[in-house]
C-alpha cells in the first residue's frame, strides 16, 4: 500500500510540476517571448490562453485514457500520461521564441499544452484510483486518508515549481529571459525517470482486476462513456464540487504571481509567498483527507467551500495592501487551508461516486470538467476583468466567492458516500441509497 500511495504521489507530483511550472512562466515572460507583438496586457492575456488551452484539452485526456484505464487497465495509463506530460514539458523547454520562428512559437506552444492537457487529463484518474482501489482491499475505511497522499501532488508540485522558478528568477533579467525559462522545463526530465521507476513496480487494482476475471462480457458493453452520460447526474454533481477548489487554486497560484508582480511585488517576494502556502497545504490536504473517513467527505468539503467564499475578498485587500508579509498570510489563508481542505477529499468523493468498470472515465469527467470551469478560464477572465475595470481586485474576489459558493451548495445537497463501499456489480454511475434525495 505504501509503495502504491508514493507511486500516486510521485505521479501527481510531476503531472502537477510540470502543469504549474508553465502557469508560473506564463505570468512571468511568455506574453513577451511568444507574444511580442502585443501590448503587455492583451500579452499576458494571450499568454494565459495558452494556459487555458491546456485545460480545455484535459476532459478529451480524460475521456480516452478513461476509456482505456477502464478497458485495458489502470497501470498501463498511468505509465502512458506521465510519459507524455514529461515529454512535451521537456519539449517546451526547447521551443524557439518568436524571435526566431515567428508565428510558429506560440503554434507549436499552444500545441505542446494541448498535449500536456491531455496527459494530465487521464493521469489524475489513474493515480487516483490505483491508490483508493488497493486501499479498499487492504484498509478499509481508510480511502480518504490513503487518496490524500495522491493529491498530496498538487502542493508539492507547486512548492517544487515555485522553488525552481525562484531559482531561476534570480538571474539577471537578459538571461532568465534568453535561456534561464528553459531550466524548469528540461528538469521535469528528471521527475520523469523517477516517478516511471517507482510506477513499474506497482501491481494492478484488485478491484479492476477482479472485473477482468469475471469474463469477457465487458469487452462488448458500450463504452465507459455512454455509460457514465447514460446517467449524468454524478459527473454533474462532481464538476460543480471541484470548481471551488480549482478557481482557488488557479487565481492563487498562476494567476497571483501576474497580478501581484503588476501591484509592485518583485518575483522573490511573490514565488516565496507561492511557496509558503503550498507549503502549509502539505499539512492541511491529508488532515483534512484523513478527518473524512470519521466525519465524512460532505462537512470537511463544505467547511473549505464556506471558509473560502469567506475569505474571498479579505485575502485580495491583504494582497493589495503591498506588504509582503500580508502577501504570505493571504496565501497562506486562501490558498494554504481553505483551498487544500475543499481540495484534499475529492479523489476518495468521486472515487466513490461511481462503479468500478466506469469509475477511471466518471471521475476523471468529473475532475477535469471542474478544472476546465474552475481553472482553465479564470486567469483569463480575471486579467480581462481587471484590464476593462481599470484595476482593483473585486473582480477577483467575486470570482473566488462565486466558485466557493458552488462548491458549497453542491455539496450541501450532496449524499454521504465515505461508508459506501466501492465493489459495483453493474457498469454504471454508482447511487447509494442517499442519492435518491437529490433532485435535479
Amino acid at each position: 500500500m505504501r509503495r502504491v500511495a508514493l507511486s500516486g504521489l510521485l505521479g501527481t507530483t510531476v503531472e502537477f510540476y510540470d502543469f504549474l511550472v508553465y502557469g508560473t512562466l506564463a505570468a512571468l515572460v511568455f506574453g513577451d517571448l511568444f507574444f511580442p507583438q502585443a501590448d503587455p496586457t492583451v500579452g499576458t492575456i494571450a499568454a494565459f490562453g495558452t494556459f487555458a488551452a491546456g485545460y480545455v484539452a484535459r476532459p478529451l485526456g480524460g475521456i480516452v485514457f478513461g476509456h482505456f484505464g477502464d478497458r485495458l487497465g489502470r497501470k498501463s495509463m498511468m505509465l502512458l500520461t506521465m510519459t507524455l506530460m514529461g515529454c512535451g514539458s521537456f519539449l517546451i523547454g526547447l521551443l524557439p521564441t518568436y524571435d526566431a520562428i515567428g508565428v510558429w512559437a506560440p503554434v507549436l506552444l499552444v500545441a505542446l499544452r494541448v498535449v500536456q492537457g491531455l496527459a494530465i487529463g487521464g493521469e489524475w484518474g489513474g493515480a487516483t484510483l490505483m491508490v483508493v482501489e488497493h486501499a479498499e482491499r487492504t484498509q478499509g475505511s481508510r480511502r480518504g486518508l490513503w487518496s490524500g497522499f495522491t493529491q498530496l501532488g498538487a502542493p508539492l508540485g507547486s512548492v517544487l515549481s515555485a522553488g525552481v522558478v525562484t531559482l531561476v528568477s534570480t538571474l539577471p533579467d537578459d538571461q532568465f529571459r534568453s535561456w534561464g525559462w528553459r531550466i524548469p522545463f528540461l528538469l521535469s526530465f528528471v521527475l520523469l525517470g523517477v516517478g516511471l521507476f517507482v510506477r513499474l513496480r506497482i501491481a494492478e487494482s484488485p478491484l479492476f482486476a477482479e472485473v477482468k476475471r469475471q469474463g469477457t462480457r465487458e469487452t462488448s458493453a458500450r463504452p465507459p462513456i455512454l455509460e457514465v452520460l447514460r446517467r449524468p447526474k454524478p459527473v454533474l454533481l462532481a464538476c460543480c464540487v471541484g470548481i471551488g477548489a480549482f478557481t482557488a487554486q488557479s487565481l492563487l497560484t498562476g494567476f497571483m504571481i501576474s497580478y501581484a508582480t503588476d501591484n509592485g511585488y518583485s518575483r522573490p517576494q511573490v514565488l516565496t509567498a507561492v511557496t509558503v502556502a503550498s507549503c502549509v497545504a502539505l499539512v492541511v490536504l491529508p488532515t483534512a483527507s484523513a478527518l473524512t473517513d470519521r466525519v465524512g467527505r460532505r462537512p470537511v468539503v463544505l467547511a473549505g467551500a464556506v471558509a473560502s467564499a469567506a475569505l474571498a475578498f479579505p485575502v485580495l485587500w491583504l494582497v493589495d495592501s503591498g506588504s509582503p508579509g500580508l502577501l504570505i498570510l493571504a496565501l497562506v489563508l486562501g490558498h494554504g487551508i481553505a483551498q487544500s481542505t475543499m481540495y484534499g477529499p475529492l479523489g476518495a468523493l468521486f472515487s466513490e461516486m461511481f462503479g468500478t468498470k466506469v469509475r477511471y472515465t466518471g471521475a476523471s469527467l468529473g475532475y477535469q470538467a471542474a478544472t476546465l470551469v474552475g481553472a482553465g478560464f479564470s486567469p483569463l477572465i480575471a486579467t480581462s476583468l481587471l484590464a476593462s475595470n481599470g484595476g482593483g481586485s473585486t473582480p477577483v474576489s467575486l470570482l473566488l466567492c462565486g466558485g466557493a459558493l458552488i462548491t458549497a451548495v453542491t455539496v450541501w445537497r450532496m449524499p454521504e458516500t465515505h461508508t459506501d463501499t466501492l465493489d459495483s456489480p453493474v457498469p454504471a454511475p454508482r447511487q447509494s441509497p442517499a442519492a435518491e434525495r437529490i433532485h435535479p
